[in-house]
Formats: C-alpha cells, sequence, structure tokens
C-alpha cells in the first residue's frame, strides 16, 4: 500500500479545516438563520455555542484524528474501541447526507453568478429563483457543481486539497472584508447594525427554547462537526502540531467569517427593504438568492457587478466544504482498499448525484434534507462523539492533547471535564429540542377523572 499523505505545512492543514468550516453553513444559512431567529439574539448564543461547545468537540475530533492516523470509519477500530465505529460510521453518511444537497445550492450559485452578469434575475428575482432552482436546469448546474468537487478531491491533499483551499479561504476573507466595507457606506445601515450586533437579553431569556437548536446546530454546521471530516483532516496531522491552538484558531477564523457575511447581507437588506423583507423571513432554501438578488436589482449596473463578486465568493466557500465532505469516503477506501483516489471521487460524486438530484428536482425535499441534518443527524453524530472522547477514551485523549506546543496538564484536564459534563449536556439539549420539532408529542387528550 502506498505511502499515507500528509499535509505539506501546518497553515495547508488550518486553511483546509477552515475551509471545511466556511461553506454555504456560514455565508448561506447564518445571515438568515439570524433574521428569522431573533437577529442578534441568535447572534449570541451562536457565539456562546462555537465557543463553549464547538471549541471542545472539535478538539475531540482532532484527538481522535491524529492519535489514530487513519480515516474516520477505521478511526475508532485502531484506537482498540471497534464498537465506536458507528460513531465514524454515522459521521460518514451525514456529511455525505448534507453533501447531496449542499450541491444542489452549490449548482444554484453558479447559475447566479451567470445571473448576475448578465442582470437576468434583476425583473422578477423570485420569479427567477422560481425557475432555476427545480427541474432539469437545476439538476444541470447540481452536476456542475459536484463535477468540480470530486475533480479537487481526485488530486489528494497536497495536490488538490491544500492548494485549493490555501487560493480559496484567503480570497473568502478579503472578499467579504471588501463587501462588508461597503455595505459600511450605505445609508441607513446603523439600523442593520443594531439589529445584527446589539442582543435583548429579556428577548433570549424569553425565547432561549426556540433559538438554542438552531444556534447550536449551526455552530455544529459551520464546524463541520459530526461529519467525519475533522477527525480525517487531523489524521494527515504531525504529533508536533498543537491541536489547542490550531482548533481555536480554526473556530475564531470560521466564527469571523460568518460575522463577516452578516455584515455584508444584512444590511444590504436592511438599506434595501427598511428591514429584514418577508422573503428573508420566511426562511427556506431560497431566503439568501431572492432576498440579495432583489436587493442588488436595484443598484443596475453596479448591482450586476456586486452579485459577481458576492455569488463568487459563496462559490468558493461552497466548494471548501464540499471537497471536506467528500474527502471524508475518499480517505477510508483509499486507506483500505487501496482504491484509487479518481475513481473513488468521481464515482461517489455520482452516486450523491443522483441523490441530490431529488432536491434539486424539488426544494421541498431538499428544506426536508436539511431539516433532517441540522435537528437529528448532526447532533446525534456530535453525543456520540462526545460521549466517546469524554468518558470512554478519556486518559488516552488527554495525552494527545498534550502533545506539540500547546497542550499542557491543567488546560487539558479542563478540556476533558468540560467534554464530560456541560458539553455533553449542551449536545444532549440541543438533540432533544431538534427532534422534538421535528417529531413533536402527539397533541392526546388526558383522560377525564
Amino acid at each position: 500500500m502506498a505511502e499515507r499523505e500528509t499535509w505539506a505545512t501546518r497553515l495547508g492543514f488550518i486553511l483546509a479545516a477552515v475551509g471545511s468550516a466556511v461553506g454555504l453553513g456560514n455565508i448561506w444559512q447564518f445571515p438568515f438563520k439570524t433574521a428569522t431567529t431573533g437577529g442578534s439574539a441568535f447572534v449570541f448564543v451562536y457565539l456562546v455555542a462555537a465557543l463553549v461547545i464547538g471549541l471542545p468537540a472539535i478538539l475531540g475530533e482532532f484527538v481522535v484524528g491524529r492519535r489514530a492516523n487513519i480515516n474516520a470509519i477505521e478511526a475508532f477500530d485502531r484506537l482498540k474501541h471497534p464498537a465506536w465505529t458507528v460513531v465514524g460510521a454515522l459521521g460518514l453518511l451525514t456529511g455525505l447526507w448534507i453533501l447531496s444537497y449542499y450541491s444542489v445550492v452549490g449548482g444554484w450559485v453558479i447559475r447566479y453568478i451567470a445571473g448576475s452578469a448578465t442582470g437576468a434575475y434583476f425583473a422578477a428575482p423570485a420569479d427567477y429563483f422560481a425557475r432555476v432552482s427545480m427541474g432539469w436546469e437545476a439538476i444541470a448546474f447540481h452536476a456542475a457543481f459536484m463535477a468540480l468537487t470530486a475533480s479537487i478531491v481526485a488530486f489528494g491533499i497536497e495536490d488538490g486539497i491544500e492548494k485549493a483551499t490555501k487560493l480559496m479561504v484567503p480570497s473568502i476573507v478579503v472578499i467579504l472584508v471588501g463587501l462588508a466595507a461597503y455595505a459600511f457606506t450605505l445609508d441607513g445601515a446603523a439600523a442593520a447594525y443594531s439589529y445584527y450586533l446589539s442582543p435583548d437579553f429579556d428577548y433570549i431569556a424569553a425565547n432561549l427554547e426556540s433559538i438554542v437548536p438552531f444556534a447550536v446546530g449551526q455552530a455544529f454546521f459551520s464546524l463541520s462537526l459530526g461529519m467525519g471530516a475533522m477527525i480525517t483532516y487531523a489524521s494527515y496531522l504531525g504529533e508536533v502540531d498543537s491541536l489547542p491552538a490550531d482548533g481555536s484558531l480554526i473556530v475564531v477564523l470560521n466564527t469571523f467569517v460568518g460575522l463577516l457575511a452578516g455584515l455584508v447581507v444584512i444590511p444590504l437588506l436592511f438599506v434595501q427593504f427598511d428591514g429584514i423583507p418577508d422573503t428573508a423571513a420566511g426562511g427556506g432554501p431560497g431566503a439568501l438568492f431572492v432576498s440579495v438578488a432583489s436587493a442588488l436589482a436595484d443598484l443596475g449596473a453596479a448591482g450586476q457587478a456586486l452579485g459577481v463578486v458576492f455569488f463568487g465568493v459563496v462559490l468558493i466557500a461552497a466548494l471548501s466544504s464540499a471537497i471536506s465532505l467528500l474527502e471524508v469516503v475518499t480517505s477510508y477506501l483509499v486507506d483500505n482498499y487501496g482504491a484509487s483516489r479518481p475513481t473513488v471521487a468521481f464515482g461517489f460524486a455520482g452516486g450523491l448525484f443522483a441523490v441530490g438530484s431529488l432536491s434539486a428536482w424539488n426544494t421541498a425535499w431538499l428544506g426536508w434534507f436539511d431539516d433532517l441534518a441540522y435537528s437529528v443527524l448532526l447532533p446525534l453524530s456530535v453525543l456520540l462523539g462526545v460521549v466517546f472522547v469524554g468518558w470512554v477514551y478519556g486518559p488516552e485523549a488527554v495525552d494527545e492533547l498534550k502533545k506539540g506546543t500547546g497542550g499542557g496538564e491543567t488546560f487539558a484536564t479542563a478540556w476533558l471535564w468540560s467534554i464530560r459534563t456541560f458539553v455533553l449536556l449542551g449536545v444532549f439539549v440541543t438533540l432533544y429540542l431538534g427532534v422534538s420539532s421535528i417529531f413533536p408529542a402527539p397533541d392526546i387528550p388526558l383522560p377525564a377523572i
């Protein structure tokens, strides 16, 4: 069997992990989860969740990946806990589930880059989205996005993923900073900043039950937790790398990009519509496209140029996450069966294209796929991983975290107990609320006494 690949540089790993995290979850979902779940209240709870739950959980996945030095499926067997292979298997299936419909949205993004260049959606943004988001055209662009993703993964770690993300991630940040600076110059942006950045703690306290599952689910989604991606990426690391330092940097950069996306989209909507428009407040998979397109339509030629740039950065972000999800299953088959990387990448891309075509044919299916991933699959996968790291593999996990230059005994012990207690509780509550939202208890009256 060929020698296993590794990251050429520490920067390559960090940017690849950030690229996995910084995707459509940040730019497609984050601004509109904010708009539909209390504005700054959602942002505040999300930030707490990313720091208190997301950071310890991502370090847990890093520990498993680097310690095992193999893909997410075989990692638990190599750590001598084969019964827990279910964690890696669930993560792989969750990632593939998400990628199947994620690619459909990536296809929409490609379509909107072309539509921005010609101004095709300016006359009737809602009608344009309805026309291009479903049916044969949506399936064709879904195929194009999946082919792009497979092409990058087929080139491998150093020549494919690492080189691509070294270009993609800095480009995302630079372009979003420029767009946020443009949004800052717009008249009326102050009201948007107030809505977005000034949390109402009374509102949070009164609506915590409805905010928590979306905010914590957003943290899982945007950090690529529970999908096997971070275990797989960490498996290519060396022992001298500091997991706490790298994990903290990844969480900070990912959160920064999510906030940047909000600083672009929320002011743009407020200025054009004097608040959050119905197309955004109603949520749904088309909210980003219809609302931003409506705002850009009022800007004429400037809107065409801004649209190309905006949807261009969304495409880069989408690809950087998609390649990490496809890499999980590709790594497994290459590691264990010596399979050809291009064959596996394009073969699974073809299968996912077929599954995702259901979502491309009708957005109702896409919404159902997304709800199940957010509310059940992701929190369940993260919960099982947290239980394993905290209560099954605890001492060995501490030893692994201390390797490198950033994991002292005190920090590692505190991290382990955070995993065992409030992180575990937080993920469990999130799963409970998510399952309750999808499968509510029947309203059956009690018998009269």
